[in-house]
């Protein structure tokens, strides 16, 4: 990802178009970012923030945004991300996730259900909210020792969390979206602290891919400064 927008709308803008309190709908329009790929598939991240009396609206791309009509010239701001800014070992990141564990199908025997492929099935995912939980998750996302459960292959997200640093972890807050006549939720959850890169090449891949799932619901953007340690 070669781009980072910013965008800031108050809230009067968010009630006039009609997409208040639906994360979905506002990814659609961020689309708007890019008028003449209305039929691309989604290659960007985003993320809502709430602030007073207004939404700052972030945008991660490949390709560089431009201001849609609904965002107002003043709260419009992009950078290009160099690459040295991706080169430095500590950063401070603020991270909105979806984080969820995936439950196990069963039988009326409580025993697990395979698939043909002879993989376990997977039920509907669970929003995770204890404190514990949430550091453990995240932890796994970076640590370069984590195992894919499914293709047994040694996996990394290219980072750690640092221990000695506090982790702030916000409860979780639900956002609602509609789409194709169903509705629902994510739960989303903000982390703060400061990270040490331990695999430069997959953390970079980690930082342009997003971290977690939901991604097309505005989550995974990670947003680092870099820190000296």
């Amino acid at each position: 990802m070669n781009w980072l927008a910013r965008l800031e709308v108050d809230a009067e803008t968010v009630r006039n178009a009609g997409v208040y309190e639906d994360v979905y709908a506002w990814h659609k329009m961020l689309w708007e970012c890019y008028p003449d790929q209305p039929d691309a598939s989604r290659d960007f991240l985003t993320r809502i923030d709430l602030l007073e009396g207004a939404y700052r609206f972030w945008v991660l791309a490949n390709k560089k945004p431009v201001k849609p009509q609904w965002c107002p010239a003043e709260g419009f701001a992009i950078k290009e991300i160099s690459p040295s800014f991706l080169s430095h070992q500590y950063y401070a990141f603020d991270l909105r996730a979806n984080p969820v564990r995936a439950v196990v199908q069963r039988d009326s025997n409580g025993e697990q259900i395979f698939g043909n492929n002879g993989k376990r099935k997977r039920g509907k995912r669970v929003p995770l909210v204890k404190p514990d939980e949430l550091r453990a998750w995240l932890v796994r996302k970076g640590d370069v020792r984590r195992r894919d459960k499914e293709t047994g292959l040694d996996v990394s997200g290219g980072f750690r969390i640092l221990e000695e640093k506090p982790l702030e972890i916000s409860p979780m807050v639900e956002s609602h979206f509609r789409k194709k006549g169903q509705s629902g939720y994510h739960g989303g959850v903000q982390f703060r602290g400061v990270l040490e890169v331990t695999d430069r090449a997959k953390f970079i891949e980690s930082y342009q891919s997003g971290i977690g799932s939901a991604k097309g619901f505005g989550f995974g953007l990670m947003l680092l400064a870099p820190v000296n340690l």
